[in-house]
Parts: C-alpha cells; structure tokens; sequence
C-alpha cells in the first residue's frame, strides 16, 4: 500500500464543486479519479462491494452500505443518493441508476478513510469548505459554536474512530487535553483533522 499516493492531492483540474445541505460549496472529486488513485497506489489489489441496500421512502433517497477492501485492511461505509424523478409526473427515473451513484458515493467514502482525498475534508486551508453548521445540533449532542471549532462531521466521525479502535471518550478526552490543550468537544478544526489523519493512517 502507497500511502503518500492515496493521500497525495488531486490535481485542481480534477476538482469538483457541488451545493451542499444548507447552502455549503462543497469540492469533491469524482468517483472515476477516486478508482484510478486506489488502482495507482494499490496495484489493483483491492475489492469493492454492495453489502446492503435500500430504498427510503421518506427521504426520497437510497442507501447504500459498501465495503472496500485491501490485502491488509477493509473499510465500510455508507453511501446515499436521491431518487432522481421526472419532472412532469413525478416517476421514478431510474432506481438502478440511483443505487449506482450511491455506490461511488460509499466507494468514495471507504477510500476517505485510506487517506484518498481527505484533505478536501479539512477546514481553514483553501482545499475544503466548512461543513459545520453554527447553532444546529447533530445527533451525538454536539454543539458546534461557528469559532473555528471542529465541525459536527468531524466531531462525529471522530467518536466512531475511537469507538472501532476501543478507547473510551474519557480516555480520549484525556489524550486531548495533554496534546492540545483542550477535550474533543473543543477541539480545533485544524487539531480535529490532525487526529482523523492520524487514525486513518494507522
């Protein structure tokens, strides 16, 4: 495994930019860039596949959950895509259409976690966008405060980072504390990406 390629930045050519929730500019790079640096820095030795699958009516979305792996290691993640309906009468598109967008979105998602573009994920640095959404809570209870704290993406993908490798919050917290000066719940965006980075390396 080629880790300073999967980590590598994409050329600026390559990225792309979309409408996030809320109104955020969002950059991405697409899902055929993100086969070609997997194919480049593991020799093709690595696999992708659909392990659920599912329609949600409610959200008018499918969902998708996908798991890639490697000779040494594998990652799961969700990948989502919404219903694409005509216009006119509301019908449905293409549902096998949607399944496949919501696959490369999880494709893309597992190779995040190989370091593959997770640059565009961090704040501050003229690469990414700031996910976080001042004043709303997430699901984990997390407030972020809009200061240059972590986001909520980043405070949430950090608790299951710690989760799957078996550390407690406190234990966590107190690392923090001794190398930043400051817990999770505080932490900067800057400090966060550090410790994600971290974490996806090892």
């Amino acid at each position: 495994m080629n880790r300073e390629l999967l980590e590598q930045p994409f050329d600026p050519a390559q990225i792309r930019q979309r409408q996030g929730h809320f109104g955020n500019l969002l950059d991405y790079v697409e899902g055929h860039a993100v086969i070609q640096r997997l194919n480049d820095a593991l020799d093709g030795n690595w696999s992708f596949e659909v392990v659920e699958h599912g329609v949600i009516e409610e959200h008018g979305e499918v969902l998708v959950l996908g798991r890639l792996s490697t000779e040494i290691v594998t990652k799961t993640q969700f990948g989502s895509s919404v219903i694409t309906r005509a216009k006119e009468t509301g019908d449905v598109i293409s549902l096998a259409d949607d399944f496949k967008a919501a696959a490369t979105d999880a494709l893309k998602k597992c190779a995040t976690q190989l370091g593959v573009g997770l640059y565009l994920y961090k704040n501050g640095n003229g690469s990414g966008k700031d996910l976080s959404i001042p004043g709303k809570r997430s699901g984990n209870g997390y407030k972020p405060n809009g200061n240059g704290r972590l986001s909520s993406k980043q405070h949430s993908y950090i608790l299951r980072l710690i989760g799957e490798a078996g550390i407690t919050r406190e234990d966590f917290d107190r690392q923090c504390v001794e190398r930043f000066g400051a817990g999770l719940d505080h932490l900067s965006r800057a400090n966060a990406s550090q410790v994600i980075n971290q974490f996806v390396s090892q």
